[in-house]
């Protein structure tokens, strides 16, 4: 029998990175039709499983979801089980986990997660919003995401020659708009209702475009930030150093704002 985890210990996860590979595996037309997946999760054929399991094969455990836990998921499981991953199922699937008020992301044209993964292009030297653009793209929107950073006059010659996505430049979909920086667009785009990236996102505001009152952690955040681009000559580096910091911010957002620091210490 497989193992089974409810959709309250899959919440718990989200966002974060211990989510596990979450693979939804509903038949391709409910899929699309639904419109909406389980943040974090991508879509493949609960039939071919031989054929996609490799990509997953990190070590990382895999959960599989489809429309309400039933034979669908069943069949992806003992699949993947025979060929030796460590898979569970999530208990009422799909539908079970919105009941619960887990976090969805909406389907966007031009991101698509049933065929590989995603690719982003945007400005070289990242400060904050091309940083933290990606971390809410890998936590939320498409767990394999790739991201390159180039030349600023060659962002759009680079998007339409190698079929990426750009971001965070003008004239773009995914860019800043009126007051808004493009985290806010992507929270926008991908209909992520989730209060901490809420909090999360007024901080990026304010730090992206210099409204420091917006949020007291904005000033903070700006100055780890431009001292992680002055010390790291890597973009990919930086990047891969800035999920670390994101990831620490949206724990506060999401578990930590009411936490004081307790020094000194009371006998």
């Amino acid at each position: 029998m497989p193992q089974r985890i409810s959709a309250q210990q899959l919440i718990a996860v989200t966002g974060t990175s211990r989510f596990p590979h979450v693979i939804d595996v509903r038949r391709h037309d409910v899929f699309t039709n639904a419109g909406k997946r389980i943040a974090g999760s991508v879509w493949r054929d609960h039939m071919k499983t031989s054929e996609w399991l490799h990509e997953f094969a990190d070590g990382r455990q895999i959960v599989v979801s489809c429309a309400h836990g039933h034979n669908v998921s069943e069949i992806a499981a003992a699949r993947l089980a025979v060929a030796g991953a460590a898979v569970a199922v999530l208990e009422g699937g799909f539908d079970a986990y919105e009941a619960a008020g887990g976090v969805t992301v909406a389907a966007n044209p031009g991101v698509t997660v049933d065929a590989g993964p995603s690719i982003w292009v945007t400005r070289e030297r990242p400060k904050i919003d091309r940083v933290a653009c990606p971390w809410l793209i890998r936590r939320f929107i498409d767990p394999h995401a790739i991201f390159h950073f180039v030349v600023a006059e060659w962002v759009l010659d680079v998007a339409e020659e190698i079929q990426a996505i750009p971001y965070d430049i003008d004239g773009v979909l995914y860019s800043h708009r009126g007051e808004d920086c493009s985290f806010d667009t992507l929270i926008a785009e991908f209909g992520l209702s989730h209060p901490p990236l809420d909090h999360l996102a007024r901080i990026v505001r304010g730090a992206d475009t210099a409204r420091l009152d917006l949020e007291p952690e904005a000033a903070g955040l700006l100055a780890v930030s431009l001292g992680l681009s002055a010390t790291e000559d890597d973009d990919l580096a930086q990047l891969e150093k800035g999920m670390i910091l994101y990831d620490a911010l949206y724990g506060w957002c999401r578990h930590a704002r009411q936490e004081t620091h307790n020094w000194p210490v009371k006998a």
